[in-house]
Order: structure tokens, then C-alpha cells, then sequence
């Protein structure tokens, strides 16, 4: 199995410079699912900025769909997003704008400029996530579960690697939660994309097992209790 996330020896620092994370290791295989739990200020999203580019990797090896974590920057960032979906807790759409047009803007935004081509992925991805008969809705026509839905499709638009979901059902209800992990899982599966999900929802975590890697005491613990070495 390749992997799409690699990182050795790496020391994880918040925006500020604080290492919150010292020399872990970490690796995440193409299509691979794993929970990313632990207590708030742990570091949990300063990893996931870590892996996306929005934090600096200073000490230690890092690589992410097969970009060299040490060497990204702000000319080459946008070509390992690319690479990537990120699924945030809040939603983030343009609420001006139509859920045809809030994913049109991501596809011009990295590069497409066949309006054909276009027009079929945004079919795609509405008819992966259930949405096609909402691809003309504003987004505050839509419920809470409905948004998230248009944030996945968003985040798949470029066929990531690796899908990074940072507290997803935050803003869920249970029933609404749940789909939303179905949805999350069935499309990883289907498109042999990796998922990283931060959650502090234990409760998914019992309903929908997968890989846990726990923060504690600065250290990447699997679901084994094992320190990864």
C-alpha cells in the first residue's frame, strides 16, 4: 500500500512557534480512513494545518501526496491543495452564490477552464454526495446536514488523495452526523481517497470503527495504546 502521508521525526508548532507535537511519526495509506482524536489545544489542527501547508514544517521529514512538506510555500501551495479536500466544522460557502456556483468557483480557482468539463465534474460530484436536485439552492435554503453535503462534493472536486475533515459534525445533530460519515466513507471507498478525521465526537468513533490515532502527552498513540515509533 502507497502512502500518501508521511512524516518522521517531525515537531508539530502552532502558529506561534510552540512545538505542541515533538519528532512523531506518522503514516496514512491510499485509501485509508483514521480518526484523529484528542483534548482541545492537543494540536490536532495544528497537524492538520501542518499537512495542508498552512503551518511550516521546520524540523523533521514531511510528505503529502507527494509533496516534501519542508519545500511548501506560498508558490507552490495551491499545487499540493489540489491534492487535497478539506471539510471544515464551519461550512465556509459563498453565501452569495448558488451551490452550482460555489463549485464552479473552486474548479476555476484551481485551474479549470472547460465549461464543459466543468458542468460534468460539478454533475459528478452533486450526484456522489445526493445533491443533485439542489444544485440551483442558495445556501441558506439548505439545512445544516444539506451545507455539509455541498462541502464534501466541494472538497472532492479535484479527486484529492487525501480528504482532511476537521470536525465535521461539529454542527450535526446525531442523525444528520451519522449520514454524513456514511457519506464520507462510502465516497473515500469508492474513490480510493484517504481521510483524516478530527472529531470529538466518541460516539461515531463507536458506531463507524476505523484506525484512531490518539493525541496524549504530545505523542501520536495508535488505537493499541502503542506510542508510533
Amino acid at each position: 500500500m502507497s502512502h500518501i502521508v508521511k512524516l518522521s521525526n517531525a515537531d508539530i508548532r502552532q502558529q506561534d512557534g510552540t512545538v505542541v507535537l515533538a519528532n512523531i511519526n506518522l503514516n496514512i495509506g491510499e485509501g485509508e480512513f483514521i480518526y484523529l482524536i484528542g483534548k482541545t489545544g492537543s494540536g490536532k489542527t495544528s497537524l492538520l494545518k501542518t499537512l495542508y501547508g498552512a503551518l511550516p514544517l521546520e524540523k523533521g521529514f514531511g510528505e503529502v501526496a507527494g509533496f516534501d512538506l519542508r519545500s511548501v510555500d506560498r508558490t507552490n501551495m495551491h499545487l499540493l491543495r489540489r491534492k487535497l479536500g478539506i471539510v471544515f466544522q464551519d461550512f465556509n460557502l459563498l453565501t452569495d452564490r448558488n451551490v452550482e456556483e460555489n463549485l464552479n468557483f473552486v474548479l476555476r480557482a484551481t485551474g479549470w477552464t472547460d465549461a464543459a468539463e466543468m458542468n460534468q465534474r460539478v454533475t459528478e460530484v452533486l450526484e456522489g454526495t445526493g445533491l443533485l436536485g439542489k444544485r440551483f439552492s442558495m445556501p441558506y435554503e439548505l439545512s445544516g446536514g444539506e451545507q455539509q453535503r455541498v462541502v464534501i462534493a466541494r472538497a472532492l472536486l479535484n479527486k484529492p488523495m487525501l480528504l482532511i475533515a476537521d470536525e465535521p459534525t461539529g454542527n450535526l445533530d446525531p442523525e444528520t452526523s451519522d449520514d454524513v460519515l456514511v457519506l464520507m466513507r462510502n465516497l473515500a471507498k469508492q474513490n480510493h481517497t484517504a481521510v483524516l478525521c478530527a472529531t470529538h465526537d466518541y460516539r461515531i468513533l463507536q458506531n463507524f470503527p476505523a484506525r484512531i490515532i490518539r493525541i496524549q502527552h504530545g505523542k501520536l498513540i495508535d488505537d493499541e495504546g502503542i506510542a508510533i515509533k
